[in-house]
């Protein structure tokens, strides 16, 4: 069988005679890399076929790229027009993209672009995050320990320690008719108020990038932040971690909670003042928080938070994990193909975009 050049520079036909009925193969695959300084990431997050399928769809370079390595793999980089990454993806510098002339695209299977893509932004390069695909486990997370806030069980089952505290062992409000507070309304605050949209609760949202208008149709009702601690049972931060969000969630915005209130984070740690809440949980028993991320991570062995009783840690589990992680390569395969096509990209990064980016 004979193989014939197709009229698109791109593409040959196969077969005796160009056919363009028939299933055309790309010529011109682009170079591309995978990139993170945590290698093992890499077979993790684009398991199960994922790096096969890059490898169907380009050139793809035998190494994982670090910075350890960066230096003596370089001049075999030279046409690579694509980098997929996910966490431990590297910051690369004026020196480092002079050295990668063609360069194009960054697809990164993960969340947060911050910490790598302004350099490559200001070079023109396009950057894709599975910052949505991840927003949906942390959302799933941050609403079922919600529905159990209302319900009460977390004290509940603190204090029900014996028969003899069966009968007055703490009980919630309950999934109806009750005030939740969603504090910010980027991708997992959206998600979360989705899933609360059933329940018939009034939910308060804080959020300076929205107006009242997009915090109506997305089911909730705008409020100050100190208005939305002291009205709601269960107050569930998605605030980015910004420098001017640090230290945000202040000692008299804990101290404001109503009786048997309960603090959820799935956001960042540092958005907290943690020896204010810790001041205020020491002393109001009847408060519960629930802490997927501290700051720091994890919390230093002589904290308080691994010992007081109404506090729960758990191990910034919020995210994906597990399969989960699988989505995020999907996403990101999809966008290149997308890419390749010349398509609409539905989840690339823009600079203007960085400003708000947790």
């Amino acid at each position: 069988m004979e193989i014939i050049q197709a009229k698109h520079p791109c593409f040959l036909s196969v077969g005796s005679k160009p056919n363009f009925t028939q299933t055309h193969v790309l010529v011109f695959m682009k170079q591309a890399s995978f990139f993170s300084n945590r290698p093992e990431t890499i077979p993790w997050v684009y398991g199960n076929g994922r790096q096969d399928k890059i490898r169907s769809l380009t050139r793809l370079h035998p190494k994982v790229i670090n910075r350890e390595n960066f230096a003596r793999e370089a001049g075999n980089l030279g046409d690579l027009e694509v980098i997929f990454s996910t966490w431990g993806m590297p910051r690369l510098g004026s020196a480092e993209l002079d050295r990668l002339p063609k360069l194009r695209a960054v697809f990164y299977a993960a969340g947060s672009v911050r910490e790598f893509a302004a350099p490559l932004l200001k070079k023109g390069i396009t950057v894709v995050s599975a910052w949505a695909t991840n927003a949906h486990p942390t959302a799933l997370f941050a609403y079922s320990q919600i529905v159990l806030a209302l319900k009460g069980y977390f004290r509940n089952q603190r204090e029900f320690t014996g028969p003899d505290q069966h009968a007055n062992a703490w009980r919630g409000p309950g999934t109806r008719h009750s005030t939740v507070a969603i504090l910010g309304s980027g991708q997992v605050g959206r998600l979360v108020l989705e899933h609360l949209r059933p329940l018939n609760l009034e939910v308060l949202v804080v959020s300076p990038h929205a107006d009242n208008a997009a915090i109506r149709a997305m089911g909730g009702q705008k409020v100050e932040l100190a208005e939305a601690f002291a009205r709601a049972s269960v107050v569930s931060n998605h605030i980015a971690d910004l420098p001017e969000t640090v230290g945000l969630l202040k000692r008299e915005h804990f101290a404001s909670l109503p009786l048997g209130a309960t603090f959820i984070n799935t956001g960042r740690g540092r958005t907290v003042c943690e020896k204010g809440l810790l001041e205020i949980f020491s002393q109001r028993k009847d408060l519960t928080a629930l802490l997927d991320v501290t700051d720091p991570e994890p919390p230093v062995a002589c904290s308080p938070l691994y010992t007081l009783r109404n506090i729960r840690l758990s191990t910034h589990l919020a995210g994906s994990i597990g399969q989960e992680v699988l989505s995020m390569a999907d996403c990101v395969i999809d966008e290149f193909e997308s890419w390749l096509a010349g398509r609409p990209l539905r989840y690339s990064v823009s600079e203007a975009m960085l400003a708000t980016m947790a």
